[in-house]
C-alpha cells in the first residue's frame, strides 16, 4: 500500500466515524434491562471505548455523565464491578434489548431510552445485544414502518442493501420512519461474538407527533424467533422541526456563505452527520449555507459556531428554537485580515470531489455544486477539483478546460486532474493545472500512462498548464536524530502520527529540524520524488507544501534552490484526503496587484512565483528585494530576476501580519509541542514564541537566516524594511515558519549563477541515483532506458553545478 493510500485508509477509518452513531438521550426512569455478569472484562471494556469513540466522532456523544462513569468502571479491580457499572451506565439509552438464545434465535425487548424523535431528522439510540450463542454475524433491523426496508450495509464503503417492497397509496401515512444499524470503524460491521455489546441505531422521522413503529431484529434468514418476539411495537413522539433561516452578511454587509457548526445542549451536532447528503458532508461537523438558506432544528437551546475561512474571526453564540413555524438566525462576520482588498488572492489547487472520505462510494463522490459551496464557504478566490485515478471514469465528465460556469466573481471553480493511481504515481503524484485536453495522448485507459513523470509533465506543458507535485514530503521523509547523533528511522513508519506514536512507546530518536536537512531520504513514496530529476530539466513549475512536514517539504526546495533551481511553491489541502476538515487548509496567495481575478491571472502568478503560501493565519504581503517585487517580470522576461552589477546591500520590504490568541491554551499548546511530522504540519501555533503573542518572521538567503524580527501577532499589518548584504548571487525569501513561506527573489550578481551550496549540489547529485534505485521496478520496461538517459542528463547537470560551487 502506498504512504498516500495508507494516509487515506486512517482518514477512513477516523474521520468515516461520522457516520457510525450519535449520542442518545435517556429516560429519566428507565425501566429495567438486565444485567449480566458473564462477560469477559478486557474485550468487553475494548468494544465499549470504540462505542465511544465512534459516537464522539459522529459528532454527537454520549450524554456528559456517562463517559467518566465508564472510564471509573474500567479502573476497577473488580471486574464484576466493572462489568455491571459499564452496563448500567449504557442500559438507559438502550431503545431495544436483543437476544440471540444458544440456538441461533433471536427475540427484542424494549428498551428505557426515552422514544423522541425528530421531524425530517435524525436520532440515534444504542441496541443492547445478549449473545448467548457467541456468534458473529450482522445484526440486522426492519420495519414495516419503513420508507424502505433497509439493513445495513458490510462496511464503509459499501451501500446499505435494500429490498423494495410494493407500497400503495394507503401504506403511505405508515411508512414514515427509516432506519439503520451502522457499522462502520472503529465498530465492527459484524458482531464480535462476546456475551454482552451495543450497537448504534438510527432512526428518521418524516413527521411530527405520536407514531407507533415495530422494529424488527434478525441475524440472518430463518433466525427470527417464534411467536414474532423478534419485534417490539414503539411509540414514538417525533418533535417538530422548524425551518431555522440564516440571513449571513460578510464584514461590509453583504450576502455571503459560512461554514455553520450546530450543537444541541447534549453536544449532537445538526443536521445529523451520519445522514447527510451532499452538499453537506458527512465527515464533517460543519455545514455551509448561503444568506437566505436553512437548517432543521426541533425546538430547543443550541451553540452556534459561525466561520469563514482563516481570515474570519470564529464567532459563537447560543440560540434559542422556539415552537414556531419559522425561526430567523441573523450572523454578521468579522474579519481580521482581507487579503484580497490588498491584491492578494488565496487558492487550493489540490481538491477532490471523489475518493478517500467522500461518502460510500469514492468512484462516484459529489458534483461541482457541493464543491463550488465548500470553496466559496472557506473563502478561497480558487478552487482547483482534480479527478484522479479512483473516481476517474465518472468524475472526469465535469472537466472541460474552462472555469466552471457555477464559479462567482470573487471565487472561481475549475476541474483539472491529479496524476494519482496512476502508472507513474509511485514516482509522485502530479496536479496539472489549467489543461486543455486531459488524455494523455494515444491512451484509452489509465495504465495506459507512462510510468514515470517526466513524460507526463513535458506533454502538459506542451498545451500550457502550470505542473507540479503533490505532497511533497511523502517519500522525502528525513530521519531522527538519535541520542549518539546518528541517523535513522522509526522502524515501518513513514507517516507522522505513527512516528510519534511510536516516540511515545520508547523511540530514542528526535524529529530533524534543520531546514535544509542534509540526511537523505529514501525517496520511497509518492510526494515531489522525481522532482529531483524534472526539476533539473525545467519540467517542473512548483511543489506542493503545507499538507505534509515542513522539512520534507523544503529540504528539497532549499537544495534544489541553492543549485539555482527556480522552481516554485504553492499551498495545497489534498482535500479530503490527507486533510479532510475543510478545503483551504493549506493555501496559496497569489498578488494581483490592481488587476481582476482570473483564472489564468492566478495560475500565472502560481507559476511565477508572485504568491506566499502557508495556513491563511498568517501573512506576508508585497514582498521586494532592491525594489524587485516577487514574481514580476523583468524585460527579459524572467520573473522575480534582480541584477546587480556587484555586491551590495539592498532592501528587503514587505507587510506581515500574523493571529495568535493571546495565552495558549491546551489545545493549542498541543499542536504546539507536537513533533513536526504529526499534524497539523503547518499551523501559527508552531511559530510562537514561548509563551508570548509574537511570532519570528525571518528573512532567509540561500538557506541561510539574514535577519530576524519578532512580530506582535494580534492581527496588525506591519511594514517591515531591513537592509541585506548580498555579497554573491542569491535566493532571498521571507518565512513565518511553519506558517508562511513566501517564493524567492533570485538576485544575480555580476551576471553570475546561483550556486550557494557545494553540499547542496552533492545532495542532489546523490538523490538522483538514490531516487532511480527507488523507482525503476515499478517503471515499464519499454520506458526504462528513456528513464534512464533523463536520470543521466540530471545528475550532468548536478555535477557541472557542483564544480561551479565554491567550497562552503
Amino acid at each position: 500500500m502506498s504512504p498516500k493510500h495508507a494516509v487515506r485508509r486512517r482518514l477512513a477509518a477516523g474521520v468515516l466515524l461520522a457516520a457510525a452513531a450519535v449520542g442518545v438521550e435517556p429516560h429519566a426512569a428507565g425501566a429495567d434491562v438486565p444485567v449480566f455478569t458473564d462477560v469477559e472484562r478486557q474485550p468487553f471494556v475494548a468494544a465499549t471505548r470504540r462505542l465511544l469513540e465512534a459516537l464522539e466522532l459522529s459528532g454527537s456523544p454520549v450524554p456528559a455523565d456517562v463517559k467518566p462513569r465508564i472510564e471509573e468502571a474500567a479502573r476497577s479491580p473488580d471486574d464484576a464491578v466493572a462489568v455491571r457499572t459499564i452496563q448500567e451506565a449504557l442500559d438507559p439509552l438502550c431503545l431495544a434489548v436483543v437476544t440471540i438464545n444458544p440456538e441461533s434465535r433471536v427475540k427484542a425487548a424494549e428498551g428505557p431510552a426515552k422514544k423522541e424523535l425528530v421531524q425530517q431528522g435524525w436520532r440515534t439510540f444504542l441496541v443492547k445485544v445478549r449473545n448467548e450463542a457467541g456468534i458473529n454475524p450482522r445484526l440486522r433491523v426492519a420495519s414495516p414502518n419503513a420508507l424502505r426496508m433497509t439493513q445495513q450495509g458490510a462496511g464503509a464503503r459499501e451501500r446499505p442493501q435494500a429490498t423494495e417492497q410494493l407500497v400503495t397509496a394507503d401504506d403511505i401515512r405508515d411508512r414514515f420512519l427509516q432506519l439503520a444499524l451502522p457499522a462502520r470503524e472503529p465498530m465492527k460491521s459484524e458482531l464480535s461474538g462476546l456475551e454482552v455489546e451495543y450497537r448504534p441505531l438510527e432512526l428518521f422521522c418524516r413527521d411530527a407527533g405520536d407514531r407507533e413503529a415495530t422494529l424488527e431484529f434478525d441475524v440472518g434468514a430463518g433466525t427470527q424467533d417464534l411467536g414474532f418476539r423478534a419485534a417490539i411495537p414503539v411509540l414514538f413522539r417525533a418533535v417538530p422541526a422548524v425551518p431555522v433561516t440564516l440571513h449571513v452578511r460578510d464584514a461590509d454587509g453583504s450576502p455571503t456563505i459560512a461554514a455553520f457548526t450546530i450543537r444541541d445542549t447534549l453536544n449532537r451536532v445538526y443536521p445529523l452527520p451520519s445522514r447527510r447528503l451532499a452538499p453537506d458532508f458527512f465527515f464533517h461537523d460543519q455545514v455551509y449555507r448561503a444568506d437566505g438558506e436553512h437548517v432543521m432544528l426541533p425546538p430547543g437551546d443550541y451553540a452556534f459556531t459561525v466561520t469563514r475561512g482563516p481570515e474570519y474571526l470564529p464567532r459563537s453564540f447560543d440560540v434559542k428554537v422556539p415552537e414556531a413555524a419559522e425561526h430567523v438566525v441573523d450572523v454578521r462576520l468579522e474579519r481580521w485580515i482581507h487579503a484580497a482588498a490588498r491584491g492578494w488572492y488565496s487558492g487550493d489547487h489540490h481538491v477532490h470531489a471523489a475518493g478517500c472520505s467522500h461518502y460510500d462510494s469514492p468512484t462516484e463522490g459529489v458534483g461541482p455544486e457541493a464543491m463550488m459551496r465548500h470553496v466559496r464557504g472557506e473563502d478561497l478566490a480558487v478552487g482547483c477539483v482534480l479527478s484522479w485515478g479512483p473516481c476517474w471514469y465518472t468524475q472526469k465528465q465535469f472537466f472541460d478546460g474552462r472555469v466552471s460556469a457555477l464559479s462567482a466573481r470573487d471565487s472561481l471553480l475549475r476541474y483539472d486532474v491529479e496524476v494519482s493511481g496512476f502508472p507513474s504515481s509511485h514516482c509522485g503524484h502530479l496536479c496539472l493545472l489549467r489543461l486543455t485536453e486531459d488524455d494523455y495522448p494515444g491512451t484509452t485507459k489509465l495504465d495506459e500512462w507512462p510510468s514515470w513523470t517526466l513524460p507526463v509533465l513535458r506533454w502538459a506543458k506542451g498545451q500550457g498548464a502550470v505542473v507540479g507535485y503533490s505532497h511533497t514530503g511523502w517519500g522525502l521523509a528525513v530521519p531522527d536524530i538519535m541520542p549518539d547523533g546518528s541517523r535513522g528511522y522509526p522502524p515501518e513508519s513513514t507517516y507522522g502520527t505513527s512516528r510519534r506514536t511510536l516516540e511515545d512507546q520508547g523511540w530514542q530518536g528526535r524529529s530533524a529540524t534543520a531546514i535544509p536537512d542534509e540526511a537523505m531520504p529514501r525517496f520511497d513514496g509518492i510526494g515531489a520524488n522525481e522532482y529531483v530529476v524534472a526539476g533539473a530539466l525545467d519540467a517542473c513549475d512548483f511543489i506542493s507544501v503545507g499538507d505534509t512536514p515542513p522539512v520534507w517539504e523544503l529540504s528539497i526546495w532549499y537544495h534544489a534552490l541553492n543549485c539555482g533551481l527556480t522552481t516554485r511553491i504553492s499551498g495545497e489541502t489534498d482535500f479530503p484526503c490527507i486533510y479532510d476538515e475543510r478545503v483551504g487548509l493549506g493555501r496559496a496567495y497569489v498578488g494581483l496587484g490592481g488587476a481582476e481575478l482570473t483564472y489564468d491571472a492566478w495560475i500565472e502568478g502560481l507559476r511565477d512565483g508572485r504568491s506566499y503560501c502557508g495556513d491563511g493565519r498568517s501573512h506576508v504581503f508585497d514582498f521586494a528585494v532592491g525594489g524587485k517585487a516577487v514574481g514580476t517580470r523583468g524585460e527579459d522576461g524572467r520573473a522575480s530576476r534582480l541584477d546587480l552589477p556587484a555586491a551590495a546591500a539592498v532592501d528587503v520590504t514587505f507587510a506581515a501580519a500574523a493571529l495568535l490568541a493571546e495565552r495558549p491554551t491546551a489545545e493549542t499548546e498541543a499542536i504546539r509541542e507536537a513533533r513536526p511530522d504529526a499534524k497539523p504540519f503547518w499551523h501559527v501555533e508552531r511559530a510562537r514564541i514561548g509563551t508570548t503573542r509574537k511570532v519570528p518572521v525571518e528573512i532567509v538567503v540561500n538557506g541561510r537566516v539574514a535577519a530576524r524580527r519578532e512580530l506582535v501577532a494580534d492581527g496588525h499589518v506591519e511594514d517591515v524594511r531591513v537592509p541585506v548584504t548580498i555579497d554573491r548571487s542569491a535566493w532571498v525569501a521571507v518565512r513565518i515558519l511553519p506558517s508562511a513561506h513566501t517564493n524567492p527573489v533570485f538576485v544575480h550578481v555580476a551576471g553570475a549563477p546561483i550556486r550557494a551550496s557545494r553540499r547542496s549540489a552533492a545532495w542532489c547529485l546523490r538523490a538522483v541515483d538514490v531516487c532511480f534505485a527507488a523507482k525503476q521496478e515499478r517503471m515499464k520496461p519499454d520506458e526504462r532506458e528513456a528513464a534512464r538517459a533523463a536520470y543521466d542528463e540530471a545528475k550532468k547537470i548536478y555535477e557541472r553545478i557542483l564544480a561551479e560551487s565554491p567550497a562552503e
